[in-house]
């Protein structure tokens, strides 16, 4: 009989070690932790540990995500019932983007609409843009995560210090509804906002901006 011959015979009799008690505690094993030889019922022992310390560190990275996420959801409902209270049309947008600002504590944000009403055409919102900056807000199906590789969007962000990684967010009301602005996050840090993090929240904050935006759009 082979290794995997005795392997089976066990799995297929699991009253073996019922009927040879005596041989739990004669088989002697080496133990990676220990170093030394132990009995079987030890190893068992230290498998059961090490079984348990890994669900541990499992379940503290659990609980860890969550309340992460009950942070976010804290603060996204924050944010939300701040639009929700401004006073008139024209404060949606400074609210809009301060809000992210204070809220998420995001170095900056600003946003630029196209095709506004009448009553907002002279606002700071409304400011032109380029037909390559609407195509690329056209294009994007969800939030683009990464460097700033010299967009004209980051010019729209007003600092001393230059834009290195940026969020850009389309607005629309749907996937098949046109595109009416691009709200842009900005940071100094190169790290801030990279390509391969994850868009779920951003494409939440969009929906939300496009919902709270859409009464400007003629």
């Amino acid at each position: 009989m082979n290794s995997n011959d005795i392997a089976d015979y066990l799995s297929n009799n699991p009253h073996f070690f019922e009927e040879h008690a005596e041989l739990l505690s004669k088989v002697k094993l080496t133990s990676p932790l220990m170093g030394r030889a132990i009995s079987l019922q030890e190893r068992q022992m230290e498998v059961v540990r090490e079984k348990h310390k890994v669900l541990e560190l499992r379940l503290s990275e659990l609980m860890r995500l969550a309340q992460e996420n009950d942070a976010i959801t804290s603060k996204f409902q924050i944010w939300t019932r701040s639009l929700l209270l401004a006073r008139n049309d024209v404060d949606l947008p400074h609210v809009l983007t301060q809000g992210l600002q204070d809220i998420f504590s995001l170095p900056h944000a600003t946003l630029r609409l196209w095709q506004v009403a009448d009553d907002f055409s002279h606002t700071w919102f409304a400011q032109s843009t380029t037909e390559d900056v609407q195509l690329f807000a056209k294009g994007l199906l969800v939030p683009f995560c990464g460097k700033n590789q010299d967009f004209e969007a980051a010019t729209w962000v007003e600092t001393k210090e230059p834009i290195q990684s940026l969020a850009m967010l389309p607005l629309r009301l749907s996937v098949d509804s046109p595109t009416f602005g691009l709200l842009i996050l900005g940071s100094p840090d190169p790290t801030r906002f990279t390509k391969d993090m994850a868009t779920d929240f951003l494409a939440k904050i969009a929906d939300t901006s496009s919902a709270a935006l859409s009464c400007m759009i003629a």
